[in-house]
């Protein structure tokens, strides 16, 4: 008995029930393209393979339609023998011109039992890739009335035209593909935007901070020029530490960009993290001392030997400890960072100050790139390493209130067996 469906499209009662079946699992397939392929090329090579399977045909071919030249140009070829980036380099079709063309200027489907016979076949395609198309089926694409392009299929399979059923199966699914690829540039189109708009923010902040840098760096180089120039060694201590700490700046700004620009796989080695903790205390002893901080440290025997990469924790640890030292209050600004075992056996380690806190509202952005509460003090870079660091070791970073009053930053870290190998004297 015929569904309500079939009753409502006439042709639908000629189809057996196991090419009805057949041609409903197509198209249900290109609907589910658009949700889970966002690259266009990759949406449009799928939708054809789709469409070339559909029609039975040998071969198919998706021209999109450019409004600037209004033109349509080759995008996508299955199935052709030959060159078929020939078709894309030098094939272009004004409307009403070929068969193809034809279909989009008039927007109704063009069904050609034997090309050979039909005026408007453009043989150049074929003559280019050394082809013979002899049946062929061009229908427009368009979405609320608005031409995308055009599908051709070539050669019915078995020989032959493509049959009527043929026909309303193909512009049920070019209906469907013109949607599906107008979405999709839609989502390519915001994605570009969105891109665009994270590059210039994210070029003005890194590029105001070069420029604080370098303004301090060059009245440093002044001061040292005018010390040597009257011989004044005043002007040169002035002078050296502001150069010295630009220095700096500059190096730990690189190693950030250059951490988040590319993955990286951690170099696990079994190390002394009290050691570590020392050796990033060290380096901001001067910070620590021009702010009149005071820094407490203690690594629990237990972890004291860890499996880690040396480089990407000491890394984390700095950008943690600069934003600690950045936070608190001169000469009343207490660090504390600690390292401990969790229940289940992982490494935890916690960098904790008594400054105010980072806000309620910025909790959810502070590990975004580019995102800073400093102002022009800051890139945004370093909390958004330090998570990628983390996150390539397997672990886990969250911020809290410390119970000092401040942020606390607690970085979770899985935990392998120490090597033998790599014991560590008097352990």
């Amino acid at each position: 008995m015929a569904t309500e469906e079939q009753r409502s499209v006439p042709w639908l009662l000629d189809v057996p029930a196991a090419e009805l079946q057949r041609i409903v699992s197509a198209l249900y397939r290109v609907h589910r393209l658009i949700s889970v392929i966002t690259d266009l090329d990759t949406l449009l090579e799928r939708i054809m393979e789709e469409g070339k399977q559909l029609a039975q045909a040998e071969a198919c071919s998706l021209m999109l339609y450019d409004p600037v030249s209004e033109e349509l140009f080759f995008q996508v070829a299955l199935g052709e023998e030959g060159d078929q980036q020939t078709l894309k380099r030098e094939i272009r079709l004004a409307l009403d011109q070929g068969i193809a063309g034809a279909a989009a200027a008039r927007r109704e489907p063009i069904n050609v039992e034997d090309v050979q016979t039909d005026d408007r076949f453009f043989r150049l395609a074929d003559e280019r890739i050394h082809f013979k198309t002899r049946s062929l089926l061009a229908l427009p694409l368009l979405d609320r009335d608005k031409l995308i392009g055009v599908i051709e299929v070539l050669n019915k399979v078995g020989g032959g035209a493509f049959t009527t059923t043929d026909l309303h199966v193909m512009q049920m699914f070019c209906a469907l593909s013109a949607t599906t690829i107008a979405n999709a540039r839609l989502i390519e189109e915001s994605l570009r935007a969105e891109r665009l708009a994270a590059i210039g923010q994210a070029v003005a902040g890194l590029s105001h901070h070069i420029k604080n840098i370098l303004t301090g760096m060059s009245g440093s180089v002044d001061l040292i020029d005018q010390g040597i120039e009257k011989e004044n060694l005043e002007f040169l201590k002035r002078g050296w530490p502001i150069l010295r700490r630009s220095a700096r700046r500059i190096a730990s700004f690189v190693e950030n960009m250059l951490a988040f620009s590319k993955p990286r796989k951690p170099a696990l080695e079994t190390i002394d993290l009290e050691a570590l903790f020392e050796e990033v205390s060290q380096t901001f002893w001067g910070l620590l001392l021009r702010r009149d901080v005071t820094l407490e440290m203690h690594v629990d025997k237990a972890v004291r030997r860890a499996r880690l990469d040396s480089r990407g924790l000491y890394r984390c640890m700095l950008n943690l400890l600069l934003n600690a030292s950045e936070a608190v209050s001169r000469g009343e600004g207490h660090i504390r960072m600690t390292a401990a075992k969790t229940d289940n056996g992982w490494l935890a380690i916690e960098v904790a100050d008594n400054g105010p806190g980072i806000p309620d509202a910025y909790i959810h952005r502070i590990f975004e790139p580019f995102f800073s509460t400093k102002g022009s003090q800051g890139t945004g870079l370093g909390l958004a390493v330090t998570q990628k660091t983390v996150a390539e070791h397997g672990g886990q970073i969250t911020v809290s209130r410390a119970p000092e009053g401040g942020a606390l930053f607690r970085i979770v870290l899985p935990q392998e067996a120490p090597q033998d190998e790599n014991r560590i004297e008097g352990l």
